[in-house]
């Protein structure tokens, strides 16, 4: 099976055919069709292609499926002997992407 690993807002992604993934978030409305372009791997099982550092002519296609909320965090800041406490939150927002298509060097080679 082709997979690849694409880099995205700073972090790395281990991506196939058909699955969903929640990447940092992208101005993409929902059923849009993404490209990332900075593939940094692909395989196919036995031929490994790695990029220096992406690979060239290799892209991935997706589909957004919209903004996605990540879990919530509580920030709680306390100081000793002051009576002095401030609680608050932080929820990430997130973006839901479907791979669509591998676009590799492998496939055409094969």
């Amino acid at each position: 099976m082709l997979y690849a690993i694409i880099e995205s807002g700073g972090k790395q992604f281990h991506v196939q055919k058909g699955t969903v993934i929640t990447i940092p978030k992208l101005d993409a409305a929902k059923g849009t069709v993404v490209t990332f372009d900075r593939v940094l791997l692909c395989s196919d099982g036995e031929t490994v292609c790695v990029g220096t550092p992406t690979v060239p002519n290799a892209k991935v296609m997706a589909i957004s499926q919209g903004e996605v909320k990540g879990e919530k965090l509580v920030v709680f800041k306390m100081r000793r002997r002051k009576a002095s406490m401030k609680k608050t939150g932080h929820r990430q927002k997130f973006t839901g992407v479907k791979i669509d298509n591998i676009i590799s060097p492998i496939e055409v080679k094969a």
